[in-house]
């Protein structure tokens, strides 16, 4: 290591902050986590760990439980008007490549485990508001400083961050239920009419609080439509739900109140600058899209990768934090465009795009090079990022 022992805050207890807190204790650096929470907890509900985020679990010595409690998912695939109009398959690529479904909750546990059993200390309590001086500035008054650096893993509404990008108009509502009814089990699977409705179905494996295999069923919806959702009541969604997809119900049966589904908002938003004296920001704190691509935890998981690497490679911390945005700037270039681009045609108000879908690029995407393209851009691969980290 050329950079000597930091002072290092990280705030925010999501994947980002979890993981770049375990990789840089490991590298000698004295590591504080800040969470507003009394105890962390994540928040939301499926993810999907693709080969890039198993690689970079690998190399924190965290995949084997990964695998153990997350559901193999071998297929993405989605259908419009009886058309399968998307259908992305792991085998597509070289070697034995998967995703993982997980509740987002197994996946903070298993990382929030590992930080514990490292001795880390989590400051739990501590509501960020801001940073003023080099201080870390909390709710009620509260302050923290004499940092070397202030790693922000705060999200897309960090308070650290300058505002930049724009909240995208649909957002989704996300439930976590018992695994039912007759759907692939080894599939992320989705119904589309349009681009303005959409079911989805993830096997998410079975969460440390459950005795059997969970699914996180979503629909999207229009975040200026959430209170008309409300108000039409929730009888009137699952009948809407059920017509789109009939197979959902036994998924539909188990939710009995409202209370049951979160709805979850997205952003599109990439900082210019990520990286200032004394701080960086890393995942959604630093670039956050919608989820079609899937990429969210994936990413946060090669940006912790990269700071460690950029510390490591650094003479000086300027260096080292010039060094992080450097490895990861061009594939999180890539995969903003990208989910500029796609977004629209799965969540749109539009008819041109989603008639392009199930007409023209449907059909197309089944055959090759298209099926390898497809399934390396879903697996978080494209970019060359694992080279890139040493993963």
């Amino acid at each position: 290591m050329i950079l000597g022992r930091l002072e290092i805050a990280v705030a925010g207890c999501g994947t980002a902050g979890l993981a770049a807190a375990l990789l840089l204790h490991r590298d000698g650096h004295r590591v504080t986590l800040f969470d507003r929470f009394d105890a962390p907890r994540p928040i939301g509900s499926g993810l999907l760990i693709q080969p890039s985020g198993q690689a970079a679990l690998r190399a924190i010595g965290l995949e084997a439980e990964l695998h153990a409690r997350g559901a193999r998912i071998t297929r993405l695939v989605g259908e419009a008007e009886g058309r399968t109009v998307l259908d992305v398959r792991y085998a597509a690529l070289r070697g034995a490549r998967l995703g993982i479904g997980i509740h987002r909750a197994t996946l903070f546990d298993i990382l929030h485990d590992a930080v514990r059993a490292a001795g880390i200390t989590i400051a739990t309590g501590h509501d960020v508001t801001g940073l003023e001086d080099g201080r870390l500035r909390f709710a009620r008054g509260m302050s923290a400083g004499g940092f070397d650096l202030i790693v922000d893993a705060l999200g897309s509404h960090s308070p650290l961050a300058p505002a930049c990008g724009r909240w995208l108009d649909y957002g989704a509502l996300w439930a976590d239920l018992d695994w039912a009814g007759d759907l692939d089990p080894h599939a992320l699977q989705q119904r589309y009419r349009r681009a303005s409705i959409m079911a989805g179905v993830l096997p998410i494996g079975s969460p440390r609080h459950a005795d059997r295999p969970h699914a996180a069923l979503f629909w999207s919806l229009r975040a200026d439509r959430l209170a008309a959702w409300r108000a039409a009541g929730l009888n009137a969604w699952k009948d809407q739900v059920r017509a789109l997809w009939p197979a959902t119900a036994p998924l539909l049966d188990q939710i009995a109140d409202p209370g049951q589904l979160t709805f979850a908002r997205y952003a599109h938003r990439t900082l210019a600058r990520p990286a200032e004296p004394g701080l960086i920001h890393i995942g959604d704190a630093w670039h956050s899209t919608s989820p079609q691509l899937g990429q969210g935890a994936n990413m946060a998981l090669l940006d912790a990768h990269a700071l460690a690497i950029g510390l490591r490679r650094g003479r000086t911390l300027g260096d080292g934090l010039a060094e992080t945005v450097r490895l990861r700037r061009d594939q999180i270039a890539l995969y903003q465009a990208l989910s500029r681009w796609l977004t629209p045609v799965y969540q749109s108000d539009g008819a041109i795009l989603p008639w392009l879908r199930d007409r023209v690029m449907g059909p197309v995407s089944k055959r090759w090079p298209f099926t390898a393209i497809q399934a390396a851009l879903v697996s978080g691969t494209v970019g060359n990022p694992l080279a890139r980290l040493n993963l």
